[in-house]
């Protein structure tokens, strides 16, 4: 996937969020600065997500270990929710947790369809979704 995808990818999601009546800021080079920081940060009325986006065609797309543990680590210090926002091509967005992505036995992660449609939410559950409670 390109840049340029990336970054159009984000931004969709960003207007999304806007248009549902969130607060919202994309970190543009996200991941080439040497902290610990989402692509993308949406809030109201107290609640907040830190989030990871990735998009592709089909298949899955690979996280490593390092990106996972970063974006908790920005979470939890932000006081957000961590999630991993994923679109495939032609299809709405699915959100899923840090411990909801597969693992390939290596120090990588992934999300593939078939794990967004068995536990990955929509934009509107997400925001419909309660805040949740203890350690994030």
């Amino acid at each position: 996937m390109s840049k340029a995808k990336g970054s159009r990818t984000e931004r969709e999601l960003l207007h999304l969020f806007w248009e549902a009546g969130h607060f919202c800021l994309r970190v543009a080079g996200s991941g080439s600065m040497p902290f610990p920081c989402p692509d993308l940060l949406a809030g109201r009325g107290g609640r907040s997500f830190a989030i990871e986006c990735k998009s592709g065609k089909q298949g899955r797309r690979y996280i490593t270990e390092q990106q996972v543990n970063e974006l908790k680590e920005f979470a939890k210090g932000f006081g957000a929710e961590p999630w991993l926002a994923m679109r495939f091509d032609r299809e709405g967005w699915k959100f899923l947790k840090p411990e909801q992505l597969g693992r390939n036995g290596g120090k990588h992660f992934f999300i593939s369809k078939d794990l967004c449609q068995e536990q990955g939410i929509t934009f509107e559950q997400l925001l419909a979704s309660r805040k949740p409670s203890g350690k994030m």
